[in-house]
């Protein structure tokens, strides 16, 4: 739950607003996507919400945590346990002289997980995300896709409550980000883990029930998609949304049309 979050960075003096006053609510569970332009204040969302940076102002809450009011030892047992994050860079994801069962089973280790299930654990989430022959192969013997399914097993190693990812596709080809994305949906709707999307790729709202687009720091549309009770059709909608003092971002097709 985010209201009115700001944050603002000051660079060789001077300022620049990430976010502006941004609010969202993401319902325990959720499949999400976030996206928008690069500077949008996408990534600079989620890097709150992971624990790794904190807002300038407003309200940041995951899981219960106030990310505002969390201690240093808080926000550490926070990433460690409360969420799973993957990057978008492949080789930021996995420690490239171990094996893939071994990424999963270091971040086992760091979260005091018995030792006697850790290899069980490993062999359990990758097969979860349909990567269970990999098992035995370093990050640099897997393709993009392969290392980012893995990716999704590590970060779900310490059963969190909410994954967030970072344009977890950006370095893939579309097959392979096709392959990572419905490995992504089938751990949400196995799991439940409530899972947050950010992306500059509108594609990927096609794999997920709800698109949020972020423009200028601030929430500016929600898509909707549901199945159609004839024939399994997908159908979306698109809402601009009014925020709590009244403002509005029209869509940047209507803008151009209407001149």
């Amino acid at each position: 739950l985010c209201t009115d979050l700001v944050r603002i960075f000051i660079a060789q003096g001077v300022e620049v607003q990430a976010l502006q006053g941004l609010s969202l609510r993401v319902e325990p569970g959720e499949l999400t996507a976030i996206v928008g332009a690069s500077g949008s204040g996408k990534s600079t969302l989620l890097t709150i919400l992971s624990g790794l940076d904190a807002p300038t102002a407003g309200r940041a809450q995951v899981a219960g945590h106030d990310l505002l009011a969390m201690s240093e030892r808080e926000r550490v047992l926070y990433r460690r346990h409360t969420v799973g994050f993957i990057w978008q860079q492949t080789s930021r994801n996995l420690v490239p002289y171990l094996t893939a069962a071994e990424n999963i089973e270091l971040v086992l280790s760091i979260g005091g997980g018995p030792r006697r299930a850790r290899t069980a654990r490993a062999t359990e989430l990758l097969e979860l995300v349909g990567a269970a022959e990999l098992a035995e192969r370093l990050p640099a013997e897997l393709s993009g896709g392969q290392q980012q399914r893995v990716a999704l097993a590590v970060a779900l190693a310490n059963q969190p409550l909410v994954l967030l990812a970072d344009e977890p596709t950006g370095e893939l080809d579309d097959a392979s980000t096709a392959e990572v994305l419905e490995a992504m949906r089938a751990v949400n709707t196995e799991v439940g883990v409530t899972t947050l999307i950010v992306t500059h790729d509108a594609s990927v709202s096609q794999h997920v029930r709800r698109t949020v687009r972020i423009r200028d720091g601030r929430t500016a549309t929600e898509t909707l998609r549901r199945t159609g009770e004839a024939g399994g059709e997908h159908h979306a909608e698109e809402f601009a949304v009014l925020d709590a003092v009244g403002r509005l971002q029209l869509p940047q097709e209507y803008v151009d049309a209407l001149g």
